[in-house]
């Protein structure tokens, strides 16, 4: 598909959520981001704020690591966003927020349930 037919913050998102999941396996120190996955980005019009999704591998969103995952997203906040900016060469670098995502949860969960009506027959 032409890279034209893409809006602008689309296209940011698209690459916020590239750079972002390579800075968090690559750049940050902090052991809890392994691991994430970042599942979706979106930003607004103006590009200013991004909004970040994220999946724990192994985890649900009623585990504890997840509420200490999203605690040091917060703190690497401002370290995260400065990396976004030289990276990205915005002129506005959107504020970064994050978000747990349950859908690969859900996903894994209706998954089991249909393979196990599939068994049953």
């Amino acid at each position: 598909m032409n890279q034209q037919n893409f809006s602008r913050p689309t296209r940011v998102a698209q690459e916020i959520k590239r750079t972002m999941a390579d800075l968090l396996i690559k750049e940050a120190k902090d052991p809890r981001f392994e691991k994430i996955n970042i599942t979706e980005c979106k930003v607004s019009k103006d590009l200013g704020i991004a909004k970040i999704h994220f999946a724990l591998i192994g985890h649900s969103k009623d585990d504890p690591e997840v509420e200490e995952v999203l605690k040091a997203l917060e703190k690497a906040k401002g370290f995260l966003r400065t990396e976004l900016g030289s990276r990205l060469r915005l002129r506005i670098v959107p504020d970064v927020r994050f978000y747990y995502d349950s859908i690969p949860e859900h996903a894994a969960y209706m998954e089991a349930l249909i393979s196990k009506a599939l068994n049953k027959k």
